[in-house]
């Protein structure tokens, strides 16, 4: 700095030739602080303000002699002190124009005038004020200072043409005859950093100005020369096309020259890191070294480093070699599965007997189980329950409604947000290779245009091929084969075939009402009544009660909706208690109306005594098994057979192969002719609003007609199921565990049953068998001896039938 105090003067004698004339600065000046942003005299520059301290400074300058005094905001200060905010030194500036934009800031036009040198700050309210002096600069010139002059303007010409500056700066430089002010129009067009143009502003001697000014500009020009070159080197070994990767190899010279230190070096050598110690098998490993090369040629602002960062993180934080300890101990495990889940003894079975094979062949490829039944009969639970055995870790993953194979195998890179897919992203989440993943609900499985997720789950759910698989987001090979991996749905024809055939399946049936009520009074009940912050004293529910909840106020396969019921019981009671109302209740079938208000449900009310046309079969639904009541009529017509109840194809094609058997074997059955060619038939299955489907009431149809047409009365004291043809043949059907459950709650005591169903007898609870006599049948003429009424007078020969 030259000797700034002889070349100060007092503000009140010093003017400045301005736009509209000698413009005086005053002594004491408001100060506007500026941003990355320095003015130099002999300059104009627009701002924009959105302060409102610095909008009302504008507003009273505009009303007074128009002047501000413009500071750069000091880059590192070194103190919090205010005058060490901004640099000491600035630029009287006279404001030219002001415009008032819509938002309320306002836009201006500043002039620089002339240095100052900040002296004090006189006031910091309402906006900040300092006293400035004003530094005379001098003009005298000699033959060094016309040298650099015309240096500048030289060096300056040729750095316009290659930024490609306004035609009308680079005519104005020519035609500057002032040094003083050439150098600050030649600074002010650089691109330098703030500090470096704030030493060029504070530097007061002309000659050494001119000096700095000249040295950045063959620095930048130096730059430009070297760039040139690197840019030679580079085309002459890319080809053309090659743009992105130009530029980085550009950037990379340009540092190198410069001798700095590339920003991405400490992020590689983190990564580097961690590779090493995350274990990567060696396709992985070499996969991350790749993407960590091309990283180290990219800018760490650029977009494509971002995508590649986000890639290697993938990489070094999957647990390719972390593992828990598997702990096989099967009793352990069966006292976990009786402690979590009421019943379900085979299907507990399946899953030791499963557990036994892993423990005793020490590897863990094995089938993939698969649990199929209803909703609500612990199928989710029955995974978590096994995870906990096992000591792994557990997530579930829901496939209800997935239509992209993204969501299984991910996306590509090439997309923006490209993520892994669902399974890669929950074993990192886990942070284990080999956890229980269970993909719940895969027979909701969708598909559109983005693919088959059904189809891409083929090599996930094979121990035979996903040891290799390739997520397109990682895109190397991952091993699967240490994940246990379950399936959950509710209905298997929903499943493709291929995918079916991979998974083994375990039939979880519906619960009957004996096991809903241990269900209820052994788990759901505690949970509910921890759930309402009630506790065990307060409520209890006898195990009649429990009975009439499940009977009068649910229809269901599972116990979601009878858990609901209690919690409504609790929380009902809960508000008696916090009330402090009540202190003790107990519901039995007496009171559980007054919490639960008029069961919706009721049973249909069967026939006191055997009548003509109407049947009792039996049907299995998704909710347990129910009795059919089958009606049928007779009226004048032409043999037409009409069918009403909402039921399936199936269903009516069972009717009419029912009356084409009647009407073939009319004869052995006492039905004369006329019964089916003049008068029409009509069958009806109540309870028209619900659907009904299956071959299974084909027994019942036949009875139903054979009683209307033979005029002989159907029996009133059993049920039936099977399937018929049209010779008579009585075939299997299924879900005989719950019809046989739900005629025994209905009171029947005699069921007719197809002969080879009887070994299904088996799965029905031995106090349920030993109540009922079944008749076992394969002919459906010895059906009809069992369910119809004999003839008056005469004795039909009937099968005695027997207790399981």
């Amino acid at each position: 700095m030259s000797d700034d105090k002889n070349q100060e003067k007092k503000s009140e004698n010093v003017g400045v030739e301005g736009p509209d004339g000698l413009v005086r600065i005053p002594e004491v000046c408001p100060a506007l602080l500026l941003n990355d942003v320095l003015i130099f005299p002999n300059t104009i520059i627009p701002l924009a303000i959105t302060s409102p301290a610095m909008i009302a400074m504008v507003n009273d300058a505009l009303a007074g002699h128009r002047v501000v005094a413009a500071f750069s905001r000091a880059q590192t200060p070194v103190s919090d002190r205010p005058e060490d905010q901004f640099y000491e030194y600035g630029t009287a500036a006279h404001i030219m124009k002001m415009f008032r934009m819509p938002d309320d800031s306002i836009r201006v036009l500043i002039q620089g005038m002339v240095r100052v040198r900040r002296n004090e700050i006189v006031s910091t309210e309402p906006y900040l004020q300092v006293r400035i002096t004003p530094l005379q600069i001098s003009r005298e010139t000699n033959l060094k200072i016309e040298g650099l002059t015309r240096k500048v303007v030289s060096d300056f010409s040729k750095y316009s043409e290659e930024h490609a500056l306004p035609e009308e700066v680079r005519i104005a430089i020519h035609n500057i005859s002032d040094p003083g002010a050439l150098a600050d129009i030649v600074a002010s067009n650089l691109s330098l950093p703030i500090a470096d143009k704030q030493k060029i502003l504070e530097e007061n001697n002309l000659e050494g100005r001119l000096t700095l000014v000249a040295t950045h500009l063959s620095r930048e020009l130096e730059l430009l020369r070297i760039g040139s070159e690197i840019r030679g080197k580079v085309e002459r070994e890319l080809e053309t096309n090659q743009k992105e990767y130009f530029l980085r190899e550009q950037m990379k010279a340009i540092r190198r020259e410069l001798g700095e230190e590339s920003d991405t070096g400490a992020e590689v050598a983190e990564f580097e890191r961690k590779i090493k110690e995350a274990g990567l098998p060696a396709h992985a490993s070499e996969a991350a070294q790749k993407e960590l090369d091309r990283m180290r040629m990219m800018s760490v602002s650029s977009a494509e480093y971002s995508v590649s960062r986000t890639y290697v993180d993938w990489l070094v934080s999957m647990p390719w070699s972390k593992s828990t300890t598997d702990e096989l101990d099967l009793l352990q495990a069966e006292k976990e599965l009786d402690e979590d889940h009421y019943g379900l003894t085979e299907v507990k079975t399946r899953i030791l007997e499963f557990l036994a094979v892993r423990k005793l062949k020490g590897d863990n490829r094995g089938p993939i189980l698969c649990f199929a039944g209803p909703p609500g009969v612990g199928k989710t639970s029955l995974g978590r329950s096994i995870a906990r055995s096992m000591n792994r870790e557990f997530v579930r993953m829901s496939l209800g409604g997935v239509r992209d194979e993204a969501e299984i195998r991910g996306h590509r890179r090439t997309y923006v947000g490209a993520m892994p897919g669902r399974i890669i992203q929950s074993i990192r989440k886990l942070g284990v290779n080999n956890p229980v993943i269970m993909l719940d609900e895969i027979d909701k499985l969708g598909m559109d245009f983005r693919g088959d997720p059904a189809s891409a789950l083929l090599e996930v759910l094979d121990p035979a091929q996903n040891n290799t698989f390739s997520d397109h987001y990682l895109d190397v090979e991952y091993d699967l084969s240490s994940v246990f991996f379950i399936t959950t749905a509710n209905d298997m024809g929903q499943i493709p075939g291929p995918l079916r055939d991979r998974m083994e399946i375990i039939e979880i049936p519906s619960y009957i009402t004996d096991e809903k009520v241990q269900i209820g009074l052994r788990y759901l009940l505690a949970r509910q009544i921890e759930e309402a912050g009630l506790k065990k004293s307060h409520l209890s529910i006898a195990e009649d009660g429990m009975r009439t909840i499940i009977r009068g106020y649910t229809r269901e396969a599972g116990v979601r909706k009878l858990e609901q019921r209690i919690g409504a019981i609790c929380r009902r009671i809960a508000r008696s208690v916090a009330e402090g109302k009540r202190k003790r209740i107990t519901i039995t079938s007496k009171n559980a109306a007054q919490y639960l208000g008029p069961a919706p449900y009721a049973d249909d009310v069967l026939p006191e005594s055997p009548q003509i046309g109407l049947a009792l079969g039996l049907a299995w639904t998704p909710v347990g098994g129910e009795i059919l009541i089958i009606e049928s009529t007779a009226m004048p017509g032409n043999g037409k057979l009409q069918v009403t109840g909402r039921l399936g194809d199936v269903m009516k094609e069972s009717a009419q192969i029912a009356l084409s058997y009647l009407r073939a074997h009319a004869a052995e059955w006492k039905i004369a002719e006329e019964k089916f060619s003049k008068q029409d038939i009509h069958l009806h299955i109540p309870e028209g609003a619900q659907p009904k489907e299956g071959p299974s009431a084909g027994i019942a149809l036949t009875t139903s007609l054979a009683s209307l047409l033979s005029g002989r009365a159907a029996r009133n004291d059993l049920c039936m199921t099977g399937e018929i043809t049209l010779i008579g043949q009585v075939l299997p059907v299924g879900g005989i565990r719950e019809k046989i459950v739900a005629a025994a709650r209905r009171g029947i005591k005699t069921i007719v049953m197809p002969k080879a169903n009887e070994k299904d007898l088996f799965y029905v609870p031995d106090h349920i068998k030993s109540s009922l006599r079944f008749h076992f049948v394969s002919d459906l003429g010895h059906a009809l001896d069992i369910t119809l009424e004999p003839v008056k007078g005469k004795r039909v020969k009937r099968s005695e039938g027997h207790h399981a």
